[in-house]
């Protein structure tokens, strides 16, 4: 149990116009842990001066970070099974406060009308179509192409709340819910792109050769076949290898997600994120 003397005599010492003691209260505060952080806000907040402030603010944002860190390096660890556990260690990075239930529920929502209206006997290519008139007609989702770069369009909650995504967000979505009715979809690390697979079974990564037919989840589920991804691919002079057309690791996805983060916030000429971000790309590359 934390000692509550102790902690306000640290957060007493904030203020200390010796760097070194702070630096050395600040890395104290930051291996307690998220459990200061209520303490520290309200400090915060009965506070006028500004300098303790800004201190505080960029202490509470170190505090998340590492959390962050630690729960990314422990859902690699654990196997990376949950796809949508891993897009929700990602929102936390910009939404530390986020409703991690709500996320589940929306995606729950989502995949609970398409199952009222899934019959047992539907081909591939109906389930396809009956996903897609939920996702982008019932629900409304579609393809930011307006803000494209944007940052927010690589954080689940944002894009379950707008509705608009990247390629890989949306694709993300895709098949978590239709893994979630048992259907076989996964995602493919396509260069400049992210599609999905519809496979034959449910063993996605050993599989070589068992690819129905292909997904693009940004342009509202339009099915395409293999020779459309290798002419893709060719017009990007490259090979058509198994790293580009199979389905890739929930590792994998997660690791562009971050890229994509990375690019954006390079983008912005957002240095400090762009760190941070790097920091998580390194430990799940």
């Amino acid at each position: 149990m934390m000692n509550e003397v102790e902690l306000d005599s640290l957060i007493k010492l904030l203020d200390d116009p010796d760097a070194e003691v702070f630096q050395h209260v600040e890395q104290k505060l930051i291996t307690m842990g998220p459990a200061v952080i209520t303490r520290l806000e309200s400090v915060w907040e009965q506070s006028f001066d500004m300098l303790l402030q800004a201190r505080i603010e960029n202490l509470i944002h170190k505090i998340q970070f590492e959390d962050v860190l630690q729960e990314l390096e422990l859902w690699k660890l654990s196997g990376s099974f949950d796809l949508l556990q891993g897009l929700i260690i990602v929102n936390k990075y910009q939404y530390p406060d986020m409703d991690e239930q709500k996320v589940i529920n929306q995606i729950e929502a989502i995949k609970r009308d398409a199952w009222l209206e899934m019959i047992y006997s539907m081909s591939a290519v109906e389930k396809v179509r009956l996903l897609n008139n939920i996702i982008y007609n019932a629900h409304g989702f579609s393809g930011n192409t307006s803000n494209y770069h944007d940052p927010q369009n690589s954080y689940i909650g944002q894009v379950l709340e707008t509705r608009k995504g990247n390629p890989i967000l949306l694709a993300c979505i895709y098949s978590i819910i239709a893994q979630k009715l048992d259907i076989p979809i996964y995602g493919v690390n396509l260069p400049k792109h992210f599609i999905l697979a519809y496979t034959e079974d449910h063993t996605p990564v050993e599989n070589k050769h068992g690819i129905l037919f292909y997904i693009n989840a940004f342009n509202r589920g339009q099915i395409f076949g293999r020779h459309d991804v290798i002419a893709f691919l060719k017009q990007l002079n490259l090979s058509p290898s198994d790293n580009f057309i199979m389905p890739c690791s929930n590792l994998d996805i997660i690791a562009r997600v971050l890229r994509n983060l990375v690019a954006a916030y390079s983008q912005a000429s957002n240095a400090s994120k762009t760190e941070e971000i790097n920091r998580m790309l390194d430990l799940v590359s």
